[in-house]
């Protein structure tokens, strides 16, 4: 018996700017499946909370049971209220606390703009994900150490918040 496909697709002109980003974390030892259920929640409620420019986000996409790998899509209208968010609570707050020590887990994502261009990041990623598996990493430091300048987005880059220079992390 032939079925019937409801086959469809979107009119993204309202959102020509728009910004997807892919996220995950990786738990790499014990102690990461602690961090990893602890900020669970915490991404959902900041999602929740449907900050300016957040268009849509989904949590808990399953990569992979072992290692326990999860993921994350978010939609962002533009580049600068994802940097905007990414610079202030409870964005910022993760960040500081992950760079200084990833508590077991490894964290990366990467970035898509309507627009044209992609930017990604790679943090304690024992094993190549996305990109990575096949394209050359390199050190994210001086001109790759920020989203904006790994993107070549041009305009202002805000400055880094109290404590989170490079020079301050490294």
């Amino acid at each position: 018996m032939k079925t019937s496909v409801n086959r469809q697709t979107v009119d993204l002109s309202a959102f020509p700017e728009i910004v997807v980003i892919y996220l995950g974390m990786r738990v790499n030892a014990l102690a990461g499946i602690k961090t990893v259920l602890g900020l669970g929640p915490q991404i959902q409620k900041a999602g929740d909370r449907k900050p300016d420019g957040l268009l849509h986000f989904e949590n808990n996409i399953i990569y992979s049971v072992f290692p326990f790998h999860v993921g994350m899509r978010w939609y962002w209208k533009d580049f600068e209220s994802m940097e905007r968010w990414t610079r202030s609570p409870p964005h910022r707050d993760w960040w500081q606390t992950f760079i200084k020590d990833s508590g077991g887990t490894g964290f990366w994502h990467e970035t898509y703009f309507m627009g044209g261009g992609m930017e990604a990041i790679y943090d304690d990623v024992p094993k190549a994900v996305g990109f990575q598996v096949f394209a050359p990493a390199v050190a994210a430091r001086g001109s790759s150490f920020s989203a904006r300048r790994r993107a070549l987005r041009t305009g202002a880059e805000p400055s880094q918040p109290e404590g989170n220079s490079e020079a301050e992390l490294y």
